[in-house]
């Protein structure tokens, strides 16, 4: 089957990767949904789904950056695995186009990918929820690790992170554009992710409706495996052989 992907990848002349959560548990940052992910636990008697609800944070952001100051505010720790630094590699050298993820961790930028598209948002800029003033992940981080909840230095106001909550609509714009990305794509590759948050999810099928091919690498089955031209399940082992094969030993 590697062999067989190496072949897909050296035949593409345009080939998109689409990444999820298990990307970045390879750096040791929990899953969402797969065994011991977020989605599977409470945080003090609250679901994920609520504690990332616009309407929960609306009412009190303090239950959110409780929550975050866990996960999304110390991402400083955290460093690229194996996927994200051979993305980045391919890209350098031509082999693929374009990243879009569904994760919030920005480790695709941090491993040196240039063209990161980022389909839930992003917490690199946070928004004032009042007057629109802006601040930066970093200055956002550190309030936040003391135990506080940014604000607006203009106003007051309560500062949003600029990621896709439950009862926010994907960006329109960039939806469209990842369909057309998709559509053009000779080859996807879907990493690490279970496919199941819609709209997004249903993007690759974009790629197999005219003409592409799909890969699929995810340890959990996902709903589009039945239409992958190649479906392995270890990121790391699959990896770490296309590694040898960017570097071979001389």
């Amino acid at each position: 089957m590697i062999d067989m992907l190496k072949q897909l990848l050296q035949g593409s002349k345009r080939t998109v990767a689409f990444t999820g959560a298990g990307v970045s548990t390879l750096s040791g940052i929990r899953d969402f949904r797969g065994t011991g992910g977020f989605y599977t636990s409470q945080w003090h008697g609250m679901y994920v789904e609520d504690l990332l609800s616009l309407d929960t944070f609306q009412t009190d952001p303090s239950l959110f950056y409780g929550w975050a100051r866990e996960f999304l505010y110390c991402l400083d720790q955290y460093q690229p695995s194996i996927v994200h630094t051979v993305l980045s590699n391919m890209e350098q050298r031509g082999m693929i186009t374009d990243v879009y993820t569904q994760n919030i961790d920005m480790l695709h930028q941090k491993a040196g990918t240039g063209k990161v598209w980022e389909i839930h948002g992003s917490p690199q800029s946070h928004h004032c929820t009042a007057c629109g003033g802006s601040a930066s992940y970093a200055e956002v981080a550190s309030i936040v690790q003391e135990g506080g909840i940014p604000r607006c230095l203009v106003c007051g106001g309560v500062m949003k992170p600029d990621i896709i909550f439950y009862g926010e609509q994907l960006e329109p714009t960039l939806l469209d554009q990842a369909y057309r990305d998709m559509a053009n794509a000779d080859l996807v590759l879907v990493l690490g992710s279970s496919l199941t948050v819609q709209p997004a999810a249903s993007l690759p099928m974009a790629t197999y409706y005219h003409g592409g091919r799909l890969v699929i690498v995810n340890s959990q089955e996902t709903p589009l495996d039945k239409y992958a031209k190649i479906r392995l399940y270890d990121l790391q082992e699959t990896f770490t052989e296309l590694d040898r094969w960017l570097h071979p030993v001389t």
